[in-house]
C-alpha cells in the first residue's frame, strides 16, 4: 500500500477491541470459582498468557520504569496456581494454560452466538481482507522488531466462524502496530519511557514536570527528570519555562509517527488497500452492533 494511509481505521481496531466482549460474562464466573479479583485473572490470561511467559518488562509495555503496580496481581495469580516464578520470570502452570485455553473456547463459543449485523459473506470477507493486511504487515517487518505480532498466533480462537476470526484479524493488526510503533522509536534513537515523556509534551498534557510525572504513573520521578534532561539536552524540548515541544521535538515525534503508519500500512496487499472505504464502512457497523 502506498500513502495516503487509511489511518481512520486505526481508532476502529481499537474501538472493536474495547467493545467485542463486554457482554462476555465468563471472566466474571472464572474470578468467583478461583477467588481472585480480574487484575489477578488478567495477570495470567492477559499478561503471561499472550507473551508466552517471560518478565514484567517483556509482558506489559515498554514504557514503563517500575512495575510494582503488578505486585498484588501476580501474587494472588501464583497463590491460585495459575502462574509461577522463577528468576523474576513469569510462566503459565499447567492450571494456567489449561484455563487459558477454556477461556478462549468460551470466547470463541460468545463470539459465535452474537448476531451478526452484516450478512454472511460481507463478514467473512471482512475477516479475510484484515487477516490479509495482518499477514501483510508482520510479512514486511523486519523480524528483530516481531514482539507482539507472536501473541496473536498463540492467541488466536478457532476462525472457522467469521466473527472469531475477525477478533483473530484486528487484535493481531494492534499487536503489529505495535510492534511498528516501537520500530519506529527505536529507529528513532530513542527508549520507551523517554518516548512517553516526549509524547506527553507533545500533545501538551502537561505544563511542569511535576504535571509530567503525576501523568506518567508507571515511572519514577527520578526517572523523568532524567528524561527531561535528555530531551532538553537534545534540543526537543524547550530549556525552560512551560513544558512544551521544539520545532526539532515536534518534527521528531511526528516523524515517528509517520514512520509507524509506513511500516504498519506498507505490506497490505493492493486489493486489501483498495477496499479500505469498504472496511471502515463495514467494522463501524460491527462496533456498532456490539
Amino acid at each position: 500500500m502506498r500513502p495516503p494511509y487509511p489511518l481512520e481505521l486505526v481508532p476502529l481496531f481499537l474501538e472493536f477491541l474495547n467493545k467485542r466482549r463486554t457482554k462476555f460474562t465468563f471472566p466474571l464466573r472464572l474470578m468467583e470459582d478461583l477467588g481472585i479479583d480480574r487484575p489477578s485473572l488478567f495477570f495470567a490470561i492477559g499478561g503471561v498468557a499472550p507473551q508466552g511467559g517471560g518478565r514484567l518488562s517483556e509482558m506489559w509495555n515498554p514504557y514503563a520504569t517500575q512495575w510494582d503496580q503488578y505486585q498484588a496481581a501476580s501474587a494472588a495469580a501464583r497463590d491460585a496456581g495459575l502462574v509461577d516464578e522463577k528468576d523474576a520470570r513469569w510462566d503459565l502452570t499447567p492450571a494456567g494454560r489449561d484455563l487459558t485455553l477454556r477461556v478462549r473456547r468460551e470466547a470463541d463459543a460468545y463470539l459465535a452466538s452474537l448476531p451478526s449485523p452484516l450478512a454472511a459473506n460481507d463478514l467473512a470477507r471482512l475477516a479475510s481482507l484484515l487477516e490479509r493486511a495482518f499477514e501483510g504487515t508482520a510479512a514486511s517487518l523486519d523480524r528483530r522488531w516481531h514482539a507482539h505480532i507472536p501473541r496473536a498466533r498463540r492467541m488466536a480462537g478457532n476462525g472457522a466462524h467469521p466473527m472469531v476470526a475477525l477478533e483473530n484479524a484486528v487484535y493481531g493488526l494492534w499487536q503489529a502496530r505495535d510492534d511498528c510503533h516501537v520500530a519506529a522509536w527505536r529507529q528513532a534513537g530513542l527508549d520507551g519511557p523517554t518516548l512517553d515523556a516526549l509524547t506527553r509534551v507533545w500533545r501538551g498534557e502537561a505544563t511542569s514536570e511535576a504535571e509530567l510525572a503525576a501523568k506518567l504513573t508507571t515511572q519514577r520521578p527520578a526517572d523523568v527528570a532524567t528524561e527531561l534532561a535528555r530531551l532538553r539536552r537534545d534540543g526537543f524540548v524547550a530549556p525552560d519555562g512551560a513544558l512544551r515541544t521544539t520545532d526539532k521535538g515536534a518534527q521528531a515525534r511526528q516523524a515517528i509517527e509517520d514512520e509507524t503508519d509506513r511500516l504498519f500500512y506498507s505490506g497490505w496487499p493492493d486489493d486489501v488497500a483498495s477496499s479500505s472505504g469498504w472496511i471502515q464502512e463495514k467494522l463501524a457497523v460491527v462496533n456498532a452492533s456490539f
